[in-house]
């Protein structure tokens, strides 16, 4: 065991001491230590519930005859986060979650791991760590929130976050009163766990079970249920059978696994992020991912779940109607998915569907009845984006898949959202918002206040966004992010100007800014970087060391000494 560097032979006695002194017995000391990563917190509603997950996972562990070793680990609650500068750190944190993770395990000799996230970054940073380490890891989920109940219309329409996003920008355009966006508000969130619509929380704890780190379930059993917590113990149980198997994350996390994934992906509609997350942990992995492959995967797979926010339903439905593993079966019965590929339960995926069955055809469509004939993402190149820049066209409006407008400029989230309130941006604008990259932000902030005031004032059949930032997976509407190269790297964004015309053809997989290319070398030849101050960009601590750091969002913003490395 790996732990027998810190417990073994007379040199080890101190190390034992320091153990007593924590109240270990000899008995737990001779176990195997099974580091459990607990990121609770009482700032996120996904994770103020997860000390009594790790509870029970705990009690699985001990079940099982190992020692279990709790450990913290940060975390950001995007939804407090967003709209101001907290949200330059939300992506930035994943780096610090999965380094952490890192030293408290080879630090510590940990022999397994039991990671317990929920949230957006939490999630990609535990299964970063996962791969890096690559000792026995399973991740275990706080689950999702319940959907609220429409405060006027009852249970026949329900809300989540996003219909507060949203509601804000009704009121500002005069089709809503502040009491009722009051009522709204009460309403949305009625219970601990992760936002309850298919954002990007979800979409990664989802993703986590179709990649086979984490059990059937995983992604869709409620945070509020008891099988929640039935779901720990047997994470906790299963991390054992792993150590003794000797089955670590990267002989699961194999090509074919993130095929499974991305597939899984595509029939879900999730969010952009999964990209970005996707290909980070990937190359952790040791796996090659470029963003051709994820246009290749989406155009052969169906939308099968039309969920919140481009759909009616929830994650809660999504679990009623049979959760990930009826999805993965209805792509397997069709050849779609891998089935030989392992997973934390000790059993193949196709082992694991075996007696699985869609319990509503409506929530998880066939695939001769899907709600689009391609996946929920897709990847857009183009002159203004030649490394590509992604966007969520299952929860794009039919007449927005294609669009030409006037280029609207701002070099900042705040000017951009302070126009769209103010009633500046008209019918068939196209909105530029740069300098919001992983360097040029720094930390390439979501973009969910624009866009839902741009859904909620209406305008989301009129109006596309573009940026280097990202958005919520809670966006709806032409929201185009990830582009790459970004506008602090001299990308050909920065080259935009008022007016310019700009087309978006989300079929072609094409983004265009319609100038001669002369013109755009020209532009270019004469720009300079904004100084950070100028645009309200973090120069120092943490962020101006990410910024310096952080590759291409078109590489899942990871963070290495690049100039070294070329």
């Amino acid at each position: 065991m790996k732990s027998d560097n810190v417990k073994q032979g007379i040199e080890r006695a101190p190390h034992r001491a320091l153990f007593k002194a924590m109240g270990y017995t000899d008995g737990e000391i001779g176990r195997p230590l099974i580091g459990i990563a607990n990121s609770a917190n009482a700032i996120i509603p996904g994770h103020v519930h997860l000390d009594k997950i790790v509870e029970s996972v705990k009690a699985g562990v001990y079940m099982a005859g190992g020692t279990p070793v709790e450990f913290g680990v940060i975390g950001v609650c995007d939804g407090i986060a967003m709209g101001h500068a907290g949200m330059k750190y939300s992506l930035a944190s994943r780096e610090l979650i999965a380094d952490s993770i890192e030293i408290m395990a080879a630090a510590h000799a940990f022999d397994a791991l039991v990671l317990v996230p929920n949230c957006d970054k939490i999630v990609p940073g535990m299964l970063m760590a996962a791969a890096r380490l690559d000792i026995p890891a399973v991740v275990v989920s706080g689950g999702p929130m319940l959907a609220g109940n429409h405060p006027t219309k009852g249970a026949s329409e329900k809300i989540d976050l996003i219909t507060v996003f949203e509601s804000v920008g009704a009121v500002r355009a005069g089709k809503m009163t502040e009491d009722e966006l009051s009522a709204i508000e009460d309403a949305a969130c009625p219970t601990c766990g992760s936002c309850a619509g298919m954002f990007t929380a979800n979409s990664m704890n989802c993703l986590t079970e179709a990649i086979g780190l984490g059990l059937p379930g995983n992604g869709t059993a409620p945070a509020v249920m008891a099988a929640r917590l039935r779901l720990a113990k047997v994470a906790g149980q299963k991390v054992l059978e792993m150590l003794e198997k000797g089955l670590t994350p990267r002989k699961i996390m194999s090509p074919e696994a993130f095929e499974n994934a991305l597939t899984v992906d595509m029939a879900l509609g999730c969010s952009t992020n999964t990209v970005l997350h996707l290909t980070a942990i990937a190359d952790e992995a040791g796996v090659p991912m470029d963003l051709d492959w994820i246009n290749e995967i989406s155009r052969k797979t169906p939308h099968l779940c039309s969920l919140s926010p481009g759909g009616a339903h929830h994650i809660e439905d999504l679990d009623r109607a049979g959760g990930i593993q009826a999805v993965i079966k209805t792509l397997a019965d069709a050849g779609r998915i891998n089935p030989e590929c392992m997973t934390v339960t000790g059993r193949t995926v196709g082992e694991n569907i075996g007696p699985i069955e869609v319990l509503d055809r409506e929530v998880i469509r066939s695939l001769d009845n899907p709600y689009h004939d391609q996946g929920g993402l897709a990847v857009l190149f183009g002159n203004l984006a030649p490394e590509g820049c992604v966007v969520k066209q299952s929860a794009v409006r039919d007449e927005m898949l294609r669009h030409e407008g006037p280029a609207r400029v701002f070099d900042s989230e705040e000017a951009a959202s302070e126009a769209i309130m103010a009633g500046k941006i008209q019918k068939g604008d196209v909105v530029v918002i740069r300098y919001e990259g992983p360097m040029g932000g720094p930390g390439m902030r979501e973009m969910l206040a624009p866009t839902s005031a741009i859904a909620g004032m209406g305008l989301d059949a009129h109006v596309a966004l573009i940026t280097d930032g990202r958005f919520s997976g809670g966006t709806r509407g032409a929201a185009i992010g990830h582009v790459s190269p970004e506008a602090a790297q001299g990308g050909p964004i920065a080259a935009v100007r008022e007016g310019d015309l700009i087309a978006v053809d989300i079929p072609g997989k094409a983004l265009t800014l319609k100038a001669p290319e002369d013109e755009i070398n020209e532009r270019m030849a004469g720009w300079t970087q904004p100084e950070p101050a100028a645009r309200g960009a973090i120069s120092h601590g943490y962020m101006a060391r990410y910024a310096r750091m952080v590759s291409s969002a078109s590489r899942g913003a990871v963070c290495r000494d690049w100039k070294k490395e070329a």
